[in-house]
């Protein structure tokens, strides 16, 4: 009796897993077979000064109009500018900056109450890979600009250093922060698991997966080396949910993979659940099959 009392004292403390899609694209939301899978979260990367360039904010209307329509919950992440020219693109914002185009958002969608603070901070395309206490001042500015959302502290790649980058984030920021975002495309594509288990030990907070799944396709000559084919993404799709999840249930609360469809044939990242024709991939099936587990409510 003890036992049973315990294992059930257990599984309420196990938050529920959210399944979600990271896209940019408005109309995943109508797609007859994402709209079979009643998903209910999804994922957009801005511009972090959107709001102030008209394509991109009638871009982001047309996402966002399309979410709420369809009783989809957006996870909203900041990135580096959008525009042609490099210095533009470099630019990063105050911290005081980032907060008001943060209280635009919410005024402008006031159902959007989950931000993160910065796409993959630690990466070295990024501008922010050697200033996580810019990124720690950031995540500050934004949870006093909306006390009542959930902020991320940052979206993070699982690459060498990744560890070191946290640490110096929570020592600038002077606390542990709540939720942490991991792109494990290492982790789930060459079927492993130490870099999520590293960041496992180097926070204290929830870490949610806010881009994650297998590569079907790169032209962007990348140095890193994957298997690449839709076999291949369903399996790394796979060990997503059966390995990387699995490592601290309490812990890891969100999946987003990432993406729902390829736009063109000749797309430079092709990790698409959904072919150019609307068909779907090996990929797709896995992540059915996972809504449909107990052990993955979605």
């Amino acid at each position: 009796m003890l036992a049973t009392a315990a294992a059930g004292a257990a599984r309420a403390a196990t938050p529920p897993l959210v399944i979600g899609i990271a896209d940019q694209k408005p109309a995943m939301f109508t797609d007859r077979l994402f709209t079979g899978l009643k998903l209910r979260d999804a994922r957009l990367s801005i511009a972090w000064n959107a709001l102030h360039v008209g394509w991109q904010r009638r871009e982001l209307d047309a996402w966002m109009t399309a979410a709420h329509a369809a009783g989809v919950r957006p996870l909203v992440t900041f990135d580096h500018a959008r525009s042609a020219s490099e210095r533009k693109r470099k630019q990063l914002p105050r911290p005081e900056q980032l907060a008001h185009e943060l209280r635009m958002l919410r005024r402008r969608y006031p159902w959007v109450r989950q931000f993160a603070s910065w796409n993959e901070a630690n990466y070295c395309g990024e501008k922010t890979c050697h200033r996580p206490e810019l990124v720690a001042a950031y995540y500050r500015a934004l949870k006093l600009a909306c006390p009542s959302c959930r902020i991320l502290a940052a979206e993070l790649l699982d690459m060498p250093g990744m560890t070191a980058w946290v640490k110096a984030f929570i020592h600038k920021a002077r606390l542990q922060p709540k939720y942490w975002g991991l792109h494990n495309y290492l982790d789930a594509n060459y079927l492993r698991t130490s870099g999520t288990r590293a960041l496992l030990r180097a926070c204290k907070g929830e870490i949610w997966f806010t881009e994650t799944g297998g590569i079907v396709k790169r032209r962007n000559r990348s140095h890193v080396r994957f298997t690449e084919s839709a076999r291949h993404a369903a399996a790394a799709t796979r060990w997503v949910f059966n390995r990387l999840v699995a490592l601290n249930r309490r812990r890891i609360t969100h999946v987003y993979l990432f993406h729902w469809n390829p736009s063109t044939r000749h797309d430079s990242w092709d990790s698409g659940l959904v072919d150019v024709n609307g068909r779907p991939r090996p990929a797709y099936r896995v992540l059915k099959r996972a809504l449909a587990s107990p052990r993955h409510r979605a």
